[in-house]
């Protein structure tokens, strides 16, 4: 039996764009049925070109903007519209606030069915340079005869061939040639599939995943370039537990906390906060609306390496840190010592589990505070037992709008809370990622 024939796709099209989805993307209508169009801004009208077709939706592509919107900018990147790192380049940073906003705010009351009494004013930063952690795939293409990294382009699994990237730590972002040219260079050229950036206060490292050994001239090249640059190179055989340290010398990547005056060190491989300054901001709002004394015990969930975890501690009495990865509570401990705070008490548990035992149990039922800093997935299953603690003020710091609203209608519908504040906090400016705060009282 013959492969299904592919049925073209529509001509080109004129509409007036209604709105923009959670992706970025202008929203319209073609006889019913939606389009979904990139580069297209709400309340303008714009010719598009369709680049997929599906039963319920088409995806397109603006390719003419015949009347644009007051918020429509010029994109500061060479390669927006090709690459699909950012998606709303083209639209203004205050527009871009107000859209991030909306989408909480419309999550909020609509899946959650809740409203927050007090909107924050959202915490924003520098637009430009400010992504210090990336993961960078790299593919070296026989007919171009070169090696591409960066991006996959839009409506594609290709690499968008990106020779800058303004939105990554100028160390790498303003080098993308140099560093292709560099691997495009090595004996296993063809077998190297991503670049992992990762920045603190005091160096940029670079930790390159290889799937075939390094010959020892592929390695010299490697740490004279990291030298010419001021960047820390690291090899990656396997799983993230391979990564090792080429460049030589010694020394941890770190950063610093003005609040508490904490300096954290970590890994490459761990996960930070992306964007410094939004970090350091949304740090001092979370102690702010906590505001622990010390006589307060705050339990906090998913703590990775102490990020909020050692702030807080420098103004309770006592914090219960609780992480699900083993690694990520090892270097907590070990920066809570640096730090000379003796007051956190570490633990290590699977966070998706109902039932985290007796130990938890017993914290939360001593604690008079929570903090939770999820992952997109959110933290349904651990509600319940929040709920039936002493914490009368719970802090949800958020990655995902839709699991948060749904998270709220939970603890405001079924345990008796309120959502007394919440807004946006802009960690990824140019994309339509919505990061979040939200503070609920009991």
């Amino acid at each position: 039996m013959g492969k299904r024939r592919r049925k073209p796709l529509p001509e080109p099209a004129v509409g007036r764009i209604e709105s923009l989805s959670p992706e970025g993307r202008g929203v319209t209508r073609v006889e019913g049925k939606t389009v979904f169009v990139s580069g297209a801004l709400p309340g303008e009208t714009v010719r598009f070109e369709y680049r997929r077709s599906s039963r319920r939706y088409d995806e397109a592509e603006a390719i003419d903007i015949i009347e644009a919107s007051p918020d429509r900018v010029e994109p500061a990147c060479p390669h927006f519209g090709t690459c699909g790192g950012c998606s709303l380049q083209h639209l203004s940073a205050a527009a871009q606030i107000r859209l991030k906003e909306r989408a909480l705010l419309d999550n909020l009351k609509h899946l959650g069915k809740v409203e927050a009494e007090t909107i924050y004013a959202p915490l924003t930063g520098p637009a430009w340079g400010y992504r210090r952690k990336a993961r960078l795939g790299v593919r070296y293409v026989h007919k171009k005869g070169r090696v591409l990294i960066g991006f996959r382009e839009r409506f594609s699994r290709y690499l968008a061939d990106m020779s800058v990237c303004p939105v990554l730590c100028p160390e790498v972002g303003e080098n993308l040639g140099s560093l292709a040219e560099l691997i495009a260079g090595l004996s296993i050229r063809e077998r190297i599939p991503q670049i992992e950036v990762a920045q603190g206060d005091n160096a940029t490292a670079l930790v390159i995943r290889h799937l075939d050994p390094l010959i020892e001239g592929d390695r010299r090249q490697l740490i004279d370039w990291g030298e010419k640059y001021g960047i820390w190179m690291y090899l990656q055989a396997a799983g993230p537990d391979s990564v090792t340290r080429l460049s030589p010398g010694e020394g941890e990547l770190s950063y610093h906390i003005d609040q508490g005056d904490i300096d954290i060190t970590f890994l490459p491989s761990d996960f930070t906060q992306v964007n410094p300054v939004i970090n350091q901001q949304m740090i001092g709002r979370a102690l702010e609306e906590l505001a622990p004394e010390g006589e307060d015990h705050v339990v906090e969930f998913f703590a990775g390496l102490g990020n909020f975890t050692l702030p807080l501690a420098r103004r309770a009495g006592r914090v219960t840190a609780i992480e699900g990865e083993t690694g990520l509570v090892d270097r907590a401990r070990a920066n809570a010592t640096n730090n000379g705070l003796v007051n956190i008490d570490f633990h290590v548990a699977d966070l998706s589990a109902v039932d985290m035992g007796e130990n938890w149990q017993a914290a939360l039922a001593d604690c008079n505070q929570v903090l939770l800093d999820p992952p997109r997935s959110g933290a349904l299953a651990l509600l319940p037992a929040i709920a039936q603690g002493g914490a009368t003020r719970l802090l949800y710091i958020s990655c995902n709008p839709a699991t948060l609203a749904r998270d709220a209608g939970e603890l405001v519908h079924r345990h008796g809370y309120r959502l007394k504040k919440a807004g946006v906090m802009d960690m990824f400016p140019h994309t339509a990622h919505v990061e979040s705060m939200a503070l609920f009282e009991k």
